[in-house]
């Protein structure tokens, strides 16, 4: 079994048992005793779980911004999912922001047949979009972030608050519905709120390891989003919670 598939068994696991112990973990996974608690050790350098005497579980804190290759095998079959029925909700002719991220990517590969207009401060989005004619592509400029070489700062900000696209697709690495979207910095925070700030249709594209997980500046309210596109991961709980919402929720099977 490759290595990321075992961490998001145990990460899957810690979701939906509170407190667990390296045995559990052990036949969980059906993997060794030694090579459950090198993973355990990985996971609590990278701050994602707390160790204690009676066991381990997870941290919902998120304090620093994941890198994309962090991301890019993370929960990859659910994005890919969720950007089936992401790019259902696009036409031909539409204007779509695409936040940065790795379901949002997901998205673009999936609209490279249609005459549209995109908007991006994801730099690996516009590059790969840029090699279709069909589609007008405009990156927000401004600072690159590194860790996900994205565009951030006032000059994309101020750019989007001029635009009014159709749809604006946002993605996040932590989302609840107490805290909304949270981000790790304040740029993330406030270039996901510029998204979100004019479009007639505000969509969330997350998967279900990002619920119930915080960093430390609020971006977007989940009254904000029109709609919200996550996987069938989440408990029958939070389903009822969330379909009392006035946003449409989207399940991706």
């Amino acid at each position: 079994m490759r290595k990321y598939n075992r961490l998001d068994q145990i990460m899957d696991y810690l979701k939906i048992h509170n407190l667990v112990t390296v045995e559990e973990l052990v036949i969980a996974t059906e993997a060794s005793p030694a090579t459950i608690r090198r993973d355990l050790i990985k996971l609590d350098q990278q701050g994602v779980i707390s160790r204690t005497h009676g066991g381990v579980t997870l941290n919902r804190f998120i304090p620093t911004q994941p890198t994309t290759l962090e991301k890019l095998h993370k929960s990859f079959t659910e994005k890919q999912l969720i950007a089936d029925i992401a790019a259902q909700l696009i036409k031909a002719g539409d204007s779509i922001a695409l936040d940065a991220g790795t379901t949002t990517l997901e998205i673009a590969k999936r609209i490279t047949q249609m005459p549209i207009r995109v908007i991006t401060s994801d730099l690996h989005i516009a590059l790969f979009l840029s090699e279709f004619k069909q589609i007008e592509v405009t990156i927000i400029g401004g600072k690159i972030d590194d860790s996900s070489q994205s565009c951030i700062g006032e000059h994309g900000r101020s750019l989007l608050q001029q635009i009014n696209p159709d749809i604006s697709f946002i993605s996040c690495n932590s989302w609840s519905l107490n805290k909304g979207v949270t981000a790790p910095t304040e740029d993330k925070a406030l270039i996901k709120a510029s998204f979100a700030e004019k479009a007639d249709r505000v969509v969330l594209v997350a998967d279900s390891s990002k619920y119930n997980c915080y960093s430390l500046f609020t971006s977007i309210p989940l009254n904000r989003f029109t709609d919200i596109i996550t996987d069938n991961h989440l408990d029958e709980e939070t389903l009822q919670l969330l379909k009392c919402q006035p946003f449409k929720l989207h399940i991706a099977n």
